[in-house]
């Protein structure tokens, strides 16, 4: 037999010694029922045994058959994710590091327990949302009063919600940071590194990252008694943070650091500051929420606050399977990450600190 052949015939017995759910059963000690009960979410089993079960077939390599699944229990195994924070603005999520690495962990999880993730416009525009069948439904950022999400809690539909919602949104669960500390930890950091007067990048949007975000910094200025220094912009337009980032560097009231909410603006206020000839750290202190690893090697490297989207995207994918599946107590979970900040050059002023000049017009200007 050919070195091809033996390798196809490995291939197949691999397949033929697949693990079905007698074995899971055998191994986990319990009746097939158990099993199929514990993996589709029916029955009166206590959490510990479909825990329990579902390690077991997971160190097994068992895969129930999504056919099969559905015929069962009436599930599709398809779970939404969408952003509903910019409407109708068009808006490519991906294309900013936190909703990637948060996309990448949530289909990973879905996929370890038996669904497929299906990523979603949040536009009325588009008629999708009629066309798939969905068990659930992830939430990125959601608005105030978000009729996305309202509609889909009236259909009967699970719904979780990365971001902590505003109000009385009604979410099975949440899953978000602790932005207020976050902020306040970037600003005392700052500070700390002999900032006077510490601006910031914001967001026109009402979704709670950017709502919570910015009220901590209104309220730090007030409590130690330093005037705001922001500029606002609607943040699914890279193209408007960058005129953003221009202008609060172009201020007479100029900041002398600089916080910015949004993956772009390390690169935009750095492009800003050398337009207007300031060095960073010396002149302008820099920030800025990212997760992205481009801003190691940028000149200087730029300090990030990263919001563990990995970590986010796997809970609030296990959190709805458990809504789906109706694993866990009526009342909504919540779930609160911590983040870290990683302090890079751009952040840390050297010891002799060079007196700032005034603002001047752009460089070649």
């Amino acid at each position: 037999m050919t070195a091809a052949g033996n390798h196809q015939a490995s291939r197949t017995g691999r397949r033929l010694e697949r693990a079905g759910i007698r074995d899971v059963a055998a191994a986990a000690g319990v009746s097939i029922t158990t099993v199929s009960d514990a993996l589709n979410g029916k029955g009166r089993l206590p959490d510990a045994t479909r825990r329990h079960v579902r390690e077991v077939a997971d160190r097994l390599g068992y895969r129930p058959s999504a056919a099969a699944r559905t015929l069962r229990t009436g599930r599709s195994g398809l779970i939404g994710l969408t952003v509903t924070t910019y409407g109708e603005e068009p808006f490519t999520f991906t294309e900013f590091a936190y909703f990637a690495e948060m996309a990448r962990a949530a289909t990973s999880a879905a996929l370890a327990r038996g669904y497929a993730l299906v990523i979603l416009p949040a536009s009325s525009r588009h008629d999708v949302w009629g066309n798939v069948a969905l068990d659930g439904t992830v939430v990125i950022d959601p608005s105030d009063h978000d009729p996305l999400v309202t509609e889909l809690v009236r259909q009967g539909v699970p719904v979780v919600s990365d971001g902590r919602p505003a109000g009385s949104l009604p979410v099975h669960a949440w899953v978000d940071n602790d932005h207020e500390a976050a902020v306040l930890g970037i600003l005392d950091h700052l500070a700390a590194a002999g900032a006077r007067r510490i601006g910031l990048l914001t967001g026109t949007t009402t979704d709670t990252y950017t709502r919570l975000s910015t009220t901590a910094y209104l309220e730090w200025c007030e409590r130690v008694g330093q005037e705001p220094v922001y500029e606002s912009y609607p943040a699914h337009d890279p193209r408007a943070g960058a005129v953003a980032a221009d202008r609060l560097l172009a201020r007479p009231d100029r900041p002398d650091a600089v916080y910015g909410l949004f993956d772009p603006n390390g690169t935009d206020l750095l492009a800003a500051a050398r337009r207007y000839g300031l060095r960073v750290p010396d002149d302008l202190l820099l920030v800025c929420c990212s997760e992205s690893t481009v801003y190691a090697s940028t000149e200087p490297p730029i300090t990030t606050l990263s919001l563990q989207p990995r970590r986010i995207g796997t809970a609030v994918v296990q959190l709805l399977i458990d809504a789906i599946e109706g694993v866990g107590g009526a009342h909504p979970v919540q779930q609160v990450m911590p983040t870290e900040l990683i302090v890079r050059t751009s952040s840390q002023r050297r010891a002799h600190r060079t007196t700032v000049s005034h603002p001047r017009g752009p460089a070649g200007g």
